[in-house]
């Protein structure tokens, strides 16, 4: 993704949609410390309000952090020839700008790798051949790590909403079919692009995340944004530190949407190239995702039907990702959901 020239900037990002720059950094996003007594109360109530917030005493060790980031860009600094025998993804693997097979694309490449090694993924497996072994340790030191702190956090949200047992929601995780994931993604500047028309590429377009949890660290670049409740975009300040968590689908039905899924997207930086790990926790693909009973009150209906993550992955990866992908597993219209 290496452009030499600025008409070649433009050929290169003409079906890439931009955005106005946007001064609006927000200052307002929760921070929670794991450690602090009150974390559970913390966590519940920054996923209502935001459906996302910054997590510090984390506990992940920041040599595995800086490993980790260093055989990235290893790789993403590699000949286009070398990363391309890593994709197409299947969905695992290489890709870039082609974001999915339903025309969405950004000025972004990534790696996204299978974390459940009961799930076979060919593409994984040429990743892991075809890089150093040193590549393939980092990946699994930091994702273990990460996932030890992901059940931390969402045992302390079940805490929170006093879901009985403590590990409703983290034994999905843990499990031996859990469908999770893990990204890298890596967002070149453009700066030709930038000098040109004032505006940044859209790195990775609006959406939100299918799974019940989302656990993102990036490098000190911005160009993370989150949509506020009344429809208003900014900028999360970038902390290369702490770790982002956000609510995902699956955990906003679970909860009958008392916890909200953070829609979010990325801006390209014009000058700086910015590199984001991210950690997606799913169920298996045959758990039901339904409302958990004791956060129903009495005589309370659920807003959603019921069907499988199966089912639910299923039809989020046939969308675009910017459609309301709860819309057609909701009970009612979604003007008729409060907040939505």
């Amino acid at each position: 993704m290496v452009v030499h020239s600025q008409s070649a900037a433009l050929d290169h990002c003409s079906l890439i949609k931009t955005c106005k720059p946007t001064a609006t950094v927000f200052n307002g996003i929760p921070v929670v410390n794991l450690g602090d007594p009150q974390a559970k109360t913390l966590i519940v109530k920054a996923c209502e309000e935001f459906g996302f917030f910054k997590l510090v005493n984390h506990g992940v060790p920041m040599e595995f952090i800086s490993e980790l980031e260093t055989e990235a860009l290893r790789f993403f600094n590699l000949p286009q020839s070398d990363k391309d025998k890593a994709g197409p993804p299947d969905p695992f693997g290489y890709g870039c700008k082609m974001i999915g097979s339903n025309g969405d694309v950004g000025w972004v490449e990534y790696l996204l790798l299978n974390t459940n090694p009961q799930i076979t993924s060919h593409q994984t497996h040429t990743v892991f051949r075809e890089n150093p072994e040193s590549f393939r340790s980092a990946v699994n030191d930091y994702v273990q790590a990460v996932k030890r702190m992901a059940f931390e956090v969402v045992e302390l949200v079940a805490d929170g909403l006093r879901i009985e047992p403590r590990d409703a929601l983290s034994r999905l995780l843990r499990d031996d079919k859990s469908d999770s994931c893990f990204r890298l993604n890596h967002y070149p500047p453009c700066p030709e692009l930038q000098a040109l028309s004032g505006r940044n590429l859209i790195g990775f377009g609006e959406h939100t995340d299918p799974q019940i949890i989302s656990v993102l660290r990036s490098n000190n670049t911005s160009g993370l944004q989150i949509c506020l409740k009344d429809k208003t975009w900014v900028s999360a300040p970038p902390d290369q530190t702490s770790f982002f968590i956000n609510v995902g689908d699956a955990l906003q039905v679970m909860t009958n949407g008392r916890l909200r899924s953070v829609r979010h997207r990325v801006l390209a930086d014009p000058k700086n190239s910015r590199l984001s790990m991210i950690y997606f926790g799913g169920p298996p693909l045959s758990e039901k995702i339904v409302p958990f009973p004791s956060l129903m009150a009495k005589g309370e209906e659920s807003l959603y039907k019921e069907f499988t993550w199966w089912e639910y992955k299923t039809s989020a990866y046939k969308s675009r990702l910017a459609d309301y992908r709860l819309g057609l597993f909701e009970k009612r219209s979604a003007s008729a959901v409060a907040g939505l």
